[in-house]
């Protein structure tokens, strides 16, 4: 009787093996960390309109502070992240490879070195303290504007600040200046009368993009889906820049950041957003600002002198044009 039931139960276990087979579960919700950036905020628009559901995607945002999200990220915790191309490389060279499958953005004066009253250009900076996030994109910023001016980092004394700190850093009196982008470099200035910004992205297009970075291993098994997903960006892009709806579109990307649509049009337009067939444009491949390979490859350059990593990484790698080019289609 024993043997028996040993048999059945081994049967009954083998057919619900075949069933669960047969039947696969659904697969989980991809996973992607946004935070507080005009370019990432915009799929606030997608996910509020219902876009997603309708493009058949079962995709879950999840809002962090940035630092936090490139975290998560490089733990494993979700599939995908909104960042810059230089900080792809940064979880990269951490140990958690990322894919950068498609543009949303590049920085056009959102981001900024704000200097305190009676600062008025970076040379007045000589000699004097800089709250920045030490490894991130504003210190790329500060060292391209720098070059600019003629000076050397070591011109200026470094204060390692996070970003979302600079506003009350800057309002104390701790530094004579801050890197940070919108919204808290705005914040920045307005807690502190008469600050300005001394150098801005606007400056150097192209310096800083903003992509959508995908774990490898995720993006090939589930590559149908990243592939709608880029596909439906250029919606999100047409709505956010026609005049008919771009003010619903701002009302949403408001009320994700807690301001108002008041406060929150202006910073449209320091965020050059990119759609499809521009974004296919930044994917050729070239040297210099104007391709995602030729400003990788400085950021790379950046990050290994300012050892955030010790090697160069294989920039190309970390890039693949082939959703962008499908989508363009």
């Amino acid at each position: 009787m024993v043997r028996k039931a040993s048999l059945g139960l081994m049967f009954g276990l083998a057919l619900s093996f075949m069933l669960t087979a047969e039947r696969p579960a659904a697969a989980a919700p991809l996973t992607i960390g946004y935070s507080d950036w005009p370019g990432y905020v915009a799929w606030q628009v997608a996910i509020d309109k219902g876009w997603l559901k309708e493009a058949g995607l079962d995709v879950t945002f999840q809002w962090f502070d940035y630092s936090a999200s490139l975290d998560a990220f490089g733990a494993g915790k979700i599939d995908s992240v909104l960042t810059t191309n230089g900080d792809t490389l940064v979880t990269g060279g951490g140990g958690t490879k990322g894919v950068m499958i498609m543009l949303t953005d590049y920085s056009n004066g959102n981001d900024m070195i704000v200097g305190k009253p009676g600062i008025k250009s970076l040379k007045d900076l000589k000699g004097k303290k800089v709250g920045i996030e030490v490894g991130l994109v504003e210190h790329l910023l500060l060292l391209h504007g720098l070059d600019q001016a003629g000076m050397k980092e070591k011109d200026v004394k470094l204060v390692n600040t996070k970003t979302n700190d600079t506003p009350q850093v800057l309002a104390s009196g701790q530094v004579d200046a801050i890197g940070a982008w919108q919204p808290n470099s705005g914040m920045a200035m307005k807690q502190l009368p008469g600050s300005k910004p001394i150098y801005t992205s606007e400056q150097a297009p192209g310096l800083i993009y903003d992509v959508l970075t995908v774990n490898p291993t995720v993006l090939n098994a589930r590559k149908p889906e990243w592939q709608k997903l880029v596909k439906l960006w250029d919606k999100v892009v047409h709505y956010i820049n026609d005049p008919k709806t771009q003010d619903d579109a701002v009302k949403i990307m408001a009320a994700r950041t807690g301001i108002t649509p008041e406060e929150y049009k202006p910073l449209l337009k320091g965020t050059k957003l990119l759609d499809i067939a521009e974004g296919k444009k930044v994917y050729v491949k070239a040297a210099g600002l104007g391709s995602l390979y030729g400003s990788t490859k400085i950021s790379d350059d950046f990050n290994v002198a300012n050892e955030v990593y010790k090697e160069h990484q294989k920039v190309d790698t970390y890039i693949d044009p082939s959703f962008t080019n499908t989508a363009a289609q």
